[in-house]
C-alpha cells in the first residue's frame, strides 16, 4: 500500500466503502436487515467500552474500540444515504464547519484566554446558529437530552443553570443543602412513604452532583472510577474467602469486612 493509500482519509473511504458493500442488496444479510432503532443499542455499547478502555488506560484497545465506535457513525450515515435523508460527506461537512464556525478565537481572530470563556463564546455562537436557522426560541433546558444518563442529565441541567445566575454563591452553601436534603430524605424514611423517599432520595443525588461542578469533577466518572474500585475490593473478598474454602453465601460480615481492609491496603 503506497503511503496515499494509507492516510487516514484514504483509511475512512475504505470503511464507508466497506459498510456500503455490507448493505448492498448481495451483501451481509444482518447488515441488511438493521435500521437506525436496531442500531442504537451497539452505539450506547460501544461508546461505553470507548469508556472503559479509557478507564483502564488500554491504549491499543482504546484504539480498536474507537474502530468499533466510528463504525456506529458510517453505519447510521449509510442508512441515512439509502433513504436518501443525507450522506456521511454531509456530516463531516457539518462538523468541520461547525468546530471553525464555534472557534473565532482559532480561526478569526477573535479572543479567549480561558476554556471557560471559550465555552461562553460556544453558546453564544450556538444560540446565534439557532435563531439563523429561524428555530423558535426554546426553554433554557430543552435542548438537553432526557434520553442520557440521568447522573449526565442532572450534570447538564445543573450547569446550565448556574449558567444563567441561577446558582448557590459557593460550595458552603451546597453542602448544607446536601444536609438539608439528607434530613428530608431521613423524614420521608420514618414517614415510609416509598414516593417521597424517591423524590427525597433524587433531591440529594442532584444536589451532590452540584457539589461535583463546584469542584469541577465530573460525577459520571468519578462514580465510574468508584465503581471499578469496588469491583476490584470485592473481587479481593471473594478470593480470600475461596482461599479459605468458603463461598460469599458461608461467611459473615466480620470476615468479609477483614477482607475487605486487607484490599483497601492494597489500593
Amino acid at each position: 500500500m503506497s503511503k496515499s493509500e494509507s492516510t487516514p482519509g484514504r483509511r475512512f473511504d475504505q470503511l464507508v466503502e466497506i459498510m456500503a458493500r455490507l448493505r448492498a442488496s448481495d451483501g451481509c444479510p444482518w447488515d441488511r436487515e438493521q435500521t437506525f432503532d436496531s442500531i442504537k443499542p451497539y452505539t450506547l455499547e460501544e461508546t461505553y467500552e470507548v469508556l472503559q478502555a479509557i478507564d483502564d488506560r488500554d491504549w491499543r484497545g482504546l484504539a480498536e474500540e474507537l474502530g468499533d465506535f466510528m463504525l456506529q457513525a458510517v453505519f447510521f450515515a449509510q442508512m441515512a444515504r439509502e433513504a436518501g435523508h443525507f450522506t456521511i460527506e454531509d456530516s463531516l461537512t457539518a462538523i468541520n464547519e461547525k468546530l471553525i464556525r464555534r472557534h473565532p478565537h482559532i480561526f478569526a481572530g477573535a479572543q479567549a484566554d480561558t476554556a471557560d470563556a471559550v465555552k461562553v463564546r460556544w453558546d453564544e455562537i450556538k444560540e446565534q446558529e439557532k435563531k439563523a436557522r429561524g428555530e423558535a426560541p426554546k426553554g433554557l433546558l430543552d435542548g438537553i437530552p432526557r434520553a442520557m444518563p440521568a447522573l449526565v442529565e442532572a450534570q447538564q441541567i445543573s450547569s446550565k443553570a448556574a449558567g444563567s445566575g441561577f446558582d448557590w454563591e459557593n460550595i458552603h452553601q451546597v453542602a448544607d443543602k446536601v444536609r438539608e436534603e439528607l434530613a428530608e430524605l431521613e423524614q420521608a424514611r420514618a414517614g415510609e412513604n416509598l414516593d417521597e423517599i424517591e423524590g427525597e432520595l433524587g433531591d440529594l443525588l442532584f444536589t451532590i452532583v452540584n457539589i461535583a461542578r463546584f469542584l469541577k469533577v465530573d460525577p459520571e466518572q468519578a462514580l465510574r472510577r468508584t465503581n471499578a474500585k469496588f469491583r476490584k475490593r470485592f473481587a479481593h473478598v471473594e478470593k480470600g474467602l475461596e482461599a479459605q474454602g468458603k463461598k460469599l453465601r458461608d461467611a459473615n460480615i466480620q470476615e468479609m469486612e477483614e477482607l475487605w481492609q486487607q484490599a483497601k491496603t492494597q489500593g
